[in-house]
C-alpha cells in the first residue's frame, strides 16, 4: 500500500510539468503564470497555436524534424540489426575486441565527436542540409549493443532449423530474428526517434538557413523573433513539439515495457 502511494505521488510529480505546459499553452497571455498556477485554463483559447506559424515557418520545421527523425530511426535500426546479427551469429577473429572498441564510443562526449563529423560533412558539401543531421545518426552504438544482447538470447537451434530448410542469413535475420525481437526493436525505435526529434546540438552546428531548421532550433528562433513573442506562444510551440514524441511512446509503450520485462528474465 505504501509503495503504491509512493509510486502514485511520484507519477503525479512527473506528469505535473506536462499538464502545466498544456494548460499554459491554452491560456490567455494576460492570465498566464499566475501564482498559484491555473492547472485548468479558465478561458481556454487556441490563438496561441494559430499564431506560431506567423512567427516562424513552423510547418516546414516540423516537416524537417519528421524527415530527419524517420530516416534516422529506420536507417539506424536497419544498420543496427545488421551489425548486431553479425556480432551475435558470426565468429571471426577480433570480434570481441571490435565490439569492445565500438562500445568505448559511448564514453566519448558528443561535443567532442562533432568536430570530426563537421569536417566530414563540410568535405562532402553537406553542411546546411538535412543529410548532415540524419547521416551520422545511422550509426547508433547503443542500439547495436542492445539488439546484439537480445539476439544472443534467441536459441541458435532456430537458425539451424531454418538453414536445413534452405534459408540464408538475410531470411533468418528479417523473417525470424527481427519478428522475435519486436519488443527490443520497438524500444530502440522510441529512444532513437525521441533523441533525433529533440536534437538541438546537431542542427545548431550544421544548419544556418531557416528553411532547413528543425523544431528544437526553431523554438530558439521563435524566442528571439523580432518584436518578441508572448510566452504562451512559446508554450504552444513546445506543446506541438512534445505531442509527436508522446504519441510515438503511446503507440509503442506495450512493446517498450515488454522489452524491459523480457530483458530481466533472458540469459
Amino acid at each position: 500500500m505504501i509503495l503504491d502511494v509512493a509510486l502514485a505521488g511520484f507519477g503525479v510529480v512527473m506528469i505535473a510539468p506536462l499538464v502545466w505546459l498544456l494548460s499554459t499553452s491554452l491560456t490567455d497571455p494576460a492570465e498566464a503564470f499566475q501564482i498559484p498556477p491555473n492547472w485548468v485554463p479558465v478561458n481556454a483559447t487556441f490563438d496561441n497555436f494559430s499564431g506560431v506559424n506567423d512567427l516562424v515557418p513552423f510547418g516546414q520545421m516540423a516537416l524537417n524534424s519528421l524527415t530527419v527523425s524517420v530516416i534516422a530511426t529506420v536507417g539506424s535500426l536497419l544498420v543496427s540489426a545488421l551489425a548486431a546479427y553479425g556480432f551475435s551469429r558470426f565468429s571471426f577473429r577480433g570480434r570481441n575486441g571490435i565490439f569492445i572498441m565500438m562500445l568505448s564510443a559511448l564514453m566519448v562526449p558528443a561535443q567532442l565527436l562533432i568536430i570530426p563529423v563537421f569536417i566530414l560533412m563540410r568535405t562532402l558539401n553537406l553542411v546546411d542540409t538535412l543529410v548532415a543531421l540524419w547521416l551520422p545518426a545511422l550509426i547508433h552504438v547503443f542500439s547495436i549493443f542492445f539488439l546484439r544482447q537480445y539476439f544472443n538470447s534467441i536459441p541458435r537451434d532456430l537458425d539451424d532449423a531454418a538453414k536445413i530448410d534452405g534459408a540464408g542469413h538475410v531470411w533468418i535475420l528479417f523473417r525470424m530474428i527481427v519478428p522475435l525481437s519486436a519488443p527490443a526493436i520497438s524500444a530502440m525505435a522510441i529512444l532513437v526517434f525521441e533523441a533525433s526529434w529533440n536534437n538541438y546540438f546537431g542542427p545548431l552546428i550544421f544548419i544556418s538557413t531557416p528553411e532547413n531548421m528543425t523544431l528544437p532550433l526553431g523554438l530558439v528562433t521563435l524566442q528571439d523573433a523580432q518584436g518578441g513573442v508572448a510566452p504562451t506562444g512559446v508554450f504552444a510551440a513546445i506543446t506541438l513539439v512534445v505531442l509527436p514524441v508522446l504519441l510515438v511512446f503511446l503507440l509503442f509503450q506495450r512493446q517498450f515495457v515488454a522489452s524491459i520485462a523480457t530483458a530481466g528474465i533472458r540469459g
